[in-house]
């Protein structure tokens, strides 16, 4: 790839990058309202992924060879980037505050580092490692993690199985570019000079699975895991034919369900995993932490939810962090990839609480 084209590319992922943070962001906002109308949280997580997977299930039938091709790929993304971070995370806010919760969930780019690193043995630039540092310490004065700071052995490693999850995320969405079978595409294989389906190849009869046929399936199977979660057939539906007030306005229900599962899930996560596809998991994680603070800033002007002087500061120095990051030039190869080609609010419930950020 020339240096234009990997610019281009690049410029693409990380604006790809901000509206996934800025979709995902926007979920708890608009769950919240919901949740004091008397939903049950986890009945506004289960809306959330059985909606999105509903919405999706003509992509999940366009791509419907995929389960053969890649069952691995999307049992993984199911279970971890959808149920998995769901599941620990409210585990964890059940013994420690949600800002502590918030803050080890979100050491999941120090960990993809780590990944990155040790396992895949790919090279990680100094800007890449500078960033989770500024990201990670932003994001503590954004949650005010001093606000109720506790130790509980059992609550830390719940949030740290959702900090994994999360990483599951990015690596799943990297990994996702490994070229895949023809029977992918529902079709023999084409040369690369004349595809008969119109899909450019990577290799002879060879291309990626589809990101949307990937989040698809994933959000099925996260469905289907949050179903025996979330137990929904207790769930209160009336709520959803009435409306819910955000601020002192009333707003109708059905509306704000629209926006969780159509902006902060499928626009979410398409984007998201698109993004980690044309940038690298390790800048792509870094950037996502601006989640929590679009998540913060949203809050304050939708829900009146004043913002201290710590977590303006702290939203800042997330910015540098998401900044410092993606000027991250690769350091060598590692693969057949380098790390600035590379290829993961996952979906996120951490705000998705009356009490969280």
């Amino acid at each position: 790839m020339s240096g234009t084209g990997t610019r281009e590319r690049k410029s693409v992922g990380l604006g790809l990058a901000f509206v996934s943070a800025l979709a995902f962001g926007g979920s708890g906002v608009a769950a919240k309202p919901l949740i004091e109308a008397g939903l049950d949280p986890l009945h506004v997580v289960w809306l959330r992924v059985a909606g999105a997977a509903l919405v999706l299930l003509p992509v999940a039938w366009r791509h419907r060879a995929l389960p053969r091709a890649r069952p691995g790929l999307l049992l993984g993304y199911g279970l971890f980037a959808v149920a998995g971070v769901q599941a620990f995370y409210f585990a964890a806010i059940s013994r420690i505050p949600v800002g502590v919760a918030l803050l080890v969930e979100y050491l999941a780019p120090a960990l993809v580092l780590g990944w990155v690193r040790f396992v895949q043995r790919r090279p990680v630039s100094r800007a890449a490692a500078l960033g989770v540092v500024l990201a990670v310490g932003g994001l503590a004065c954004v949650v005010e993690v001093w606000a109720g700071l506790r130790f509980d052995a059992l609550g830390l490693l719940l949030a740290l199985g959702a900090a994994c999850c999360q990483v599951g995320y990015f690596v799943l969405s990297d990994h996702g570019t490994e070229p895949a079978s023809p029977a992918d595409h529902g079709t023999e294989p084409a040369s690369p000079a004349d595809p008969a389906d119109g899909v450019e190849r990577a290799g002879p009869g060879q291309a990626p699975p589809s990101p949307l046929g990937v989040i698809a399936y994933g959000l099925l199977v996260g469905a289907v895991v949050l179903t025996f979660v979330a137990r929904p057939w207790g769930m209160d539906w009336g709520v959803l034919g009435g409306r819910a007030e955000m601020n002192g306005t009333p707003v109708a229900a059905f509306l704000l369900l629209a926006w969780i599962v159509l902006l902060a899930t499928v626009v979410a996560y398409a984007t998201g995993v698109v993004s980690v596809r044309s940038l690298s998991p390790q800048v792509a994680v870094v950037v996502a932490c601006l989640e929590a603070v679009v998540a913060t800033v949203l809050a304050w002007v939708l829900l009146g939810e004043h913002l201290s002087p710590p977590q303006l500061a702290g939203g800042f120095v997330v910015l540098v962090g998401a900044f410092v990051a993606q000027t991250a030039t690769p350091a060598g190869t590692g693969g057949a990839r380098t790390v600035a080609e590379g290829g993961t609010v996952p979906l996120e419930a951490r705000e998705e609480v009356p009490d969280a950020p």
